[in-house]
């Protein structure tokens, strides 16, 4: 199901993505979106970046989740947060955008904490933002940008409220110049928490989400990607290329027996892991838990 809601919230963000900065609550400021800039290293990832061009640039990160891998998400953002650094030279507020309690996680406190066995302090304590979006009044998503409104349906409304969302949407969306595109992530977002014959009744009347192209555009994109969802192989790759090309800053070109042991290792977390590890490390080998080789003296 997930994979329906990723394209969805890519083209709400393509959309309008200074709104994205307001839902924050970050002052307006000229955004441009680096997204492929940053994914490029992070091999097909669906986060999004988006430079703010305010008195002092950052970059917003923004990670939605609608699945159930939530759990997994801090040490992720963490590691997607240094390349998006790494890549734009600026400071980097990683947020990740929570779609639906079910893909809710009480290890999603805001803090992502590491720590060597045994010390209490830890050594790095990397901070990031959580948008509950079913915690969210519908008021403050329909008083933003465009690009916000249609989660309107999705934030903290009851069922009986959804009619008057869904007329106060009508308004603020008439005369947008993207509005059928708008209304179909509306519709598909609705699915999040709605049946399909309780979202056909409220949007009977909204004509601009059939005519969409872009709605039928997003199905076919979810459905490919929902496809692809669990083939951990994908993110993995990505892991390596990111943990490579930090990793030989810190400790110089990893050797070709080192680039083997990384290379081997498929497993996401494990890379994640060794990515906490980074920092502490003194080599490729003491990173990989390998034997030093041994120097031939010369003579």
């Amino acid at each position: 199901m997930a994979g329906e809601f990723d394209p969805t919230v890519k083209v709400l963000v393509e959309t309008s993505p200074a709104d994205w900065l307001a839902l924050d609550g970050r002052p307006p400021a000229p955004v441009t979106d680096v997204s492929a800039e940053v994914n490029a290293v992070l091999s097909g990832a669906a986060d999004r970046f988006l430079r703010a061009d305010a008195a002092e640039p950052y970059v917003l990160h923004l990670d939605f989740q609608s699945g159930h891998d939530s759990a997994s998400l801090p040490p992720r953002l963490h590691l997607y947060n240094a390349v998006g650094a790494y890549r734009t030279g600026l400071p980097v507020r990683s947020v990740a955008v929570i779609l639906r309690p079910e893909a809710d996680s009480p290890r999603l406190t805001g803090k992502h904490e590491l720590r060597l066995p045994g010390e209490k302090k830890p050594y790095d304590v990397f901070k990031y933002g959580v948008l509950r979006i079913w915690e969210l009044p519908p008021d403050r998503l329909l008083a933003g940008g465009p690009g916000t409104v249609p989660l309107a349906p999705v934030g903290a409304v009851s069922q009986e409220e959804l009619p008057g969302v869904i007329r106060r949407m009508e308004q603020r969306l008439r005369g947008e110049s993207k509005r059928r595109e708008l209304w179909s992530a509306a519709r598909i977002l609705m699915g999040l928490r709605y049946p399909a014959d309780t979202i056909d009744v409220l949007l009977r009347g909204v004509t601009e989400m059939r005519e969409s192209t872009t709605y039928q555009a997003i199905l076919t994109e979810g459905r490919a990607e929902g496809r692809a969802e669990g083939r951990a192989e994908g993110r993995a790759e990505g892991a390596r290329r990111l943990l490579l090309l930090i990793g030989e800053r810190k400790l110089g070109p990893a050797e070709a027996s080192a680039r083997a042991a990384l290379d081997a290792v498929t497993d996401l977390e494990r890379l994640e892991e060794l990515a906490a590890r980074l920092p502490d490390a003194t080599s490729w080998y003491n990173l990989l838990g390998l034997p030093e080789p041994r120097r031939r003296r010369r003579s």
